[in-house]
């Protein structure tokens, strides 16, 4: 008896956006894709419900794009132990992309050193991106004389500045605030004379808390933004959305007619994600490109007024007294009770509701706000269900070039951290051998990677680097929701708005291992190569060099707990290569710092035998002639396999023996 005939995996072909041998009522074979994801996803739902077994989904070379998201649940995910897998064809790079691209550009009459083109109306946009790079908002710098902030707004008191009256759509300007940890945006309402009134709630929540616009916890940057009158400096950029015309002053060198514009319209890409009944499960997408995106919010009367990593308030505030300006500028009671209803940033992949998902080989570029979401709070997702993501790794992608950060992993709300379902925990989320560099660039306070309530969380041999603020940032709370709360916070009054919670968080078991760290905490500051916030029982950091931070290599801030750190390598930190907020009454302690080697000895928050902390045989070494096991940890920090064109050769750390070519073992 002959065997049976082997079942062929059903594969689905898609060819960039416009190829001409491309239909969606084609066989879907690689000499005739099918013209669109959707048609793909709808054959690979059909063959789930079939029982088919593996299916796949191959992506020809090419920009495919979308004109709404795509998003997978329970329907398109793989059954039986079967995968399903969105991927690039064998040797194709696809770029999945929510812009358009703009031609037709022409000098402007008005002002020949300018570029327009017709786009169109009906939508906006708070990113372009240009031959690969974010360009910038035409902006006007203001300084600290220049203005005095109010209650509703500020007065203008530099009299070069009397013309901002006169400017036409008032209400697209948006007033930015670069202070110390945050990077706040407020809408204009208007301006007459010389009085500025600021959208509301967005001017008074970004007036409420903690390094606020009128207490900055260090000297601020102020400027107006998105006014056609600001378009003066080259790589500038203003939309009028009335006209459809976009403008564009060119670098110097830049041929509009063969640069690559590309003009955002959707604000997410790809949403994997079911229900906590039926979670997206058993999906792998590996070797693509996601690109094209912005986020709209800041733009709401609302504003963007961040708080710390990617978390914003957003709408009024209840708690907030009449006084706020005045007696909320550093906090205040009424400020506490606004945490527990803080959102997050959205990304433009997102994951949550779901279970057994890889993400492999892929890149995030030009992005409007966070690359990659897993399991965060409900309204950071466009499904409308947060959390509940487990099982879920991300290997050997690309993170760069974006207005926000890398990875946002985990929510800020109670549900994040006591959840009222147990399908709500999100566990054992891997990050491994990615590459997260040059990204946040608009959404300064977002961090390389971010992960607030994770049970068993690993992030292992990554490269992080050139960012604005922290690298590598993981908890969220403050320690107020750890068991017994914090102290600090009884005083603050937050107890008055939320339990004194008895009982642990999730986030737990928390490795960070083999990562490269460079060149953080470029910008803002309070921030460090890798921060904690909050206890994380059972965590470990391990053999992680980080060189270059603006600030310190190790952040314990309030009530960061139960972790061991030992043999990294700590290279050029600005400040104290390990500190922790230890003030008032937060617990911080239980921190055990053995074998590390620094280059700049000073620890500041922590001492040996105090407050249950262990810090011995730490070792104070020169860059040029590291000892052989501090190069050890120094040449495997990073991801591994194939060599890593961004990263930097390790130069002046290397010992004596690397240098004549020997690897330190």
């Amino acid at each position: 008896m002959s065997p049976p005939p082997m079942s062929r995996v059903p594969s689905f072909v898609v060819a960039p956006t416009g190829a001409a041998d491309a239909d969606d009522n084609g066989p879907g074979s690689r000499d005739k894709p099918l013209a669109t994801p959707a048609e793909a996803q709808r054959r690979v739902r059909a063959a789930v419900a079939r029982g088919e077994g593996d299916v796949t989904v191959e992506l020809l070379d090419g920009v495919h794009r979308l004109t709404a998201p795509l998003r997978l649940d329970a329907a398109d995910s793989g059954r039986d132990g079967a995968t399903v897998t969105w991927a690039a064809a064998p040797g194709a790079r696809p770029v999945i992309s929510g812009a358009v691209p703009v031609t037709g550009w022409e000098p402007d009459e008005s002002d020949p050193g300018v570029h327009k083109a017709q786009v169109g109306t009906g939508f906006d946009t708070r990113q372009l991106y240009v031959d690969g790079k974010l360009a910038r908002r035409a902006r006007l710098r203001l300084a600290r004389t220049d203005i005095t902030l109010t209650a509703t707004g500020f007065t203008l008191d530099n009299p070069a500045l009397a013309h901002l009256a006169g400017l036409p759509d008032q209400r697209r300007i948006e007033f930015q605030a670069m202070l110390a940890f945050t990077n706040r945006f407020s809408p204009v309402e208007s301006i007459t004379g010389s009085t500025v009134v600021m959208r509301q709630p967005g001017w008074d929540n970004n007036t409420y808390g903690y390094d606020t616009v009128q207490a900055p916890m260090r000297a601020p940057a102020y400027f107006l933004l998105n006014s056609r009158s600001f378009l003066d400096e080259a790589g500038e950029w203003y939309l009028d959305t009335t006209a459809g015309v976009l403008y564009y002053k060119p670098l110097p060198g830049q041929d509009m007619a063969r640069a690559r514009v590309e003009l955002p319209r959707l604000e997410s890409l790809l949403q994997i994600g079911g229900t906590y009944d039926a979670p997206a499960r058993n999906l792998r997408v590996e070797g693509l490109t996601f690109s094209g995106t912005s986020w709209l919010h800041p733009s709401s009367s609302d504003g963007y007024a961040n708080q710390q990593t990617g978390v914003f308030i957003s709408g009024v505030q209840e708690h907030r007294p009449a006084d706020a300006f005045d007696s909320c500028r550093l906090g205040g009671r009424g400020f506490e009770g606004s945490r527990n209803g803080w959102h997050q940033s959205p990304s433009a992949v997102q994951v949550s509701a779901a279970e057994d998902v890889a993400i492999a080989g892929s890149t995030f570029v030009n992005l409007g706000s966070m690359a990659l979401g897993i399991g965060n709070d409900a309204n950071a997702h466009a499904t409308g269900v947060g959390l509940g993501a487990r099982r879920v790794s991300v290997t050997g992608c690309t993170f760069t070039a974006s207005a926000g950060g890398g990875i946002m992993i985990g929510g800020v709300r109670p549900d994040a951290h006591h959840p009222a379902d147990p399908r709500m925990v999100n566990s054992d989320i891997a990050l491994r051998d990615n590459r997260v560099h040059a990204t946040a660039l608009e959404y300064l306070d977002h961090a390389g990677v971010f992960a607030s309530y994770v049970t068993r969380l690993t992030v292992e041999h990554n490269y992080v680097a050139d960012l604005p603020y922290t690298g590598i940032a993981v908890g969220y709370g403050w320690g107020a929701n750890d068991p017994g709360g914090n102290p600090e916070y009884v005083t603050r009054g937050l107890y008055d708005f939320q339990p004194v919670y008895e009982t642990p968080t999730t986030l737990s078991d928390v490795r960070i291992v083999g990562n490269h760290v460079r060149d953080v905490v470029r910008t803002l500051a309070a921030a460090s190569s890798i921060y904690f916030l909050s206890a994380m029982p059972r965590s470990v950091v391990e053999e992680n060099y980080c060189e270059g931070s603006g600030h310190y290599g190790l952040y314990f801030d309030e009530a960061a707990r139960h972790l061991s750190v030992s043999r990294n390598v700590f290279a050029r930190t600005a400040g104290p290569w390990a500190h922790a907020n230890n003030q008032n009454g937060n617990p911080t302690g239980d921190l055990t710092l053995v074998g590390n080697y620094v280059t700049n000895p000073d620890i500041t928050g922590i001492s040996d035998g105090s407050r249950g902390n262990v810090v011995r045989g730490n070792i104070t070494v020169a860059e040029a002639d590291l000892p052989l096991e501090a190069g050890r940890i120094v040449n495997r920090a990073g991801p591994r396999g194939a060599p890593d064109p961004e990263r930097p050769a390790v130069g002046a750390v290397l010992t004596a023996e690397r240098k004549e070519g020997r690897r330190a073992r």
